[in-house]
């Protein structure tokens, strides 16, 4: 019969918990998620000292500016919560001051002091982690569903191949591209809601929403759609978001397409004919940044040749924007120059190129923005 060296496998399971427990701890992630931390402290507390209008103009002391921070960060627990997180504080005091003026022994209850300060942070920091678990599920979730929104990454007509790439920043995000097929041709639209996060991607719901059904309703052009699109973004007052974004109307069996740009990045189209890149600059302020009067006199709607071998790049400044390292962005010229190379390649080919260089770009680097990009190609 086998013996089982039990010290050895104690052992093995203490080296796991430890890997485990030390993953990702390197000295790289560490300075950044520090700094974002302090930053994030930094932000809580001039949002604090904002609110008190009495300090605006003169200088704060020192233990006021403590007071004022450890305001707002224990505002942010619920009544019971900070309640007891404040009596573990009065613990930890009273057991420290009295062993300091040596009076420890006639305080009541002093043995159970520490005890009792230190478990109640442990539970309050255990019942804090579980909460953001829960909200964390929720936001996988709400993830989930955003996806299923997106159109399928490749799609394929008579003559046009689309093929899309998307990379949120955070759980969800604020881009949206979409692919709306209709009886006279094929929709493509790109936007960027302003900000991140969750509320960026309830705005982009929203907004696919609302695209899908003023086309289903009225096929309108690439210029009319965002002169309704902007109706329903300036409807609320109150709302200071606003959305770039670029559509194109590509008609079926035709060798053009109509196309508009409402403040959003200029897509890039690759002539074959000419074997040269183009920007498709065109006038248009971004949706929800002025009156809808405003924007039909100043949005510009064009229309481009688009025959067998052409392809055009549809993206959003997560792209351009994205940094390496050294703080260095993709950028423009790098992007035009892929496109100068293999622009006349198949849709996927392309997006598959630029995401393969981007990739090489960044490195271990997280985006800071979301990266959305579709390339369109008439494949005949």
């Amino acid at each position: 019969m086998g013996l089982k060296n039990e010290a050895q496998t104690a052992f093995q399971n203490t080296k796991s918990v430890y890997k485990e427990y030390v993953s990702g701890m390197t000295p790289e992630r560490i300075g950044k998620e520090f700094y974002k931390d302090t930053d994030r402290l930094k932000q809580l507390y001039e949002e604090a000292i904002q609110q008190d209008s009495q300090f605006e103009k003169k200088e704060i002391p020192a233990h006021l500016k403590f007071l004022k921070l450890f305001s707002a960060l224990t505002q942010r627990l619920n009544p019971t919560r900070r309640l007891l997180f404040g009596l573990s504080i009065i613990a930890f005091l009273i057991y420290y001051l009295s062993s300091f003026f040596g009076i420890i022994n006639f305080v009541l209850f002093h043995e159970i002091l520490l005890p009792f300060a230190f478990s109640s942070m442990l539970m309050l920091l255990l019942v804090e982690l579980l909460e953001k678990s829960d909200v964390k599920r929720e936001i996988d979730l709400a993830r989930e569903i955003q996806l299923g929104l997106l159109p399928a990454t490749a799609y394929k007509s008579e003559n046009l191949e689309i093929f899309s790439f998307a990379n949120t920043a955070k759980e969800v995000g604020g881009d949206y591209v979409d692919v709306i097929k209709t009886n006279e041709g094929t929709y493509m639209i790109i936007a960027d809601v302003s900000g991140k996060g969750l509320s960026a991607a309830l705005y982009m719901v929203r907004m696919q929403a609302l695209v899908h059904l003023i086309i289903e309703k009225d096929n309108p052009s690439p210029k009319e759609l965002f002169l309704e699109l902007n109706n329903y973004v300036k409807s609320d007052i109150k709302d200071k978001t606003f959305v770039t974004a670029c559509a194109a109307f590509f008609p079926k069996d035709s060798q053009h397409f109509t196309f508009a740009r409402a403040g959003h990045n200029a897509p890039i189209l690759f002539s074959k004919k000419q074997d040269a890149t183009f920007d498709l600059r065109s006038d248009g302020f971004a949706l929800g940044m002025t009156s809808t009067n405003h924007l039909k006199a100043h949005l510009q709607e064009k229309k481009f040749q688009f025959v067998a071998g052409d392809s055009v790049l549809f993206y959003t400044d997560g792209l351009t924007e994205a940094r390496n390292d050294n703080g260095e962005e993709f950028g423009e010229e790098r992007l035009d120059a892929i496109m100068n190379i293999y622009g006349s390649l198949h849709a996927k080919s392309i997006v598959q190129k630029i995401q393969s260089s981007l990739e090489n770009f960044i490195g271990s680097e997280k985006p800071a923005d979301d990266i959305t990009f579709t390339c369109v190609h008439h494949s005949n």
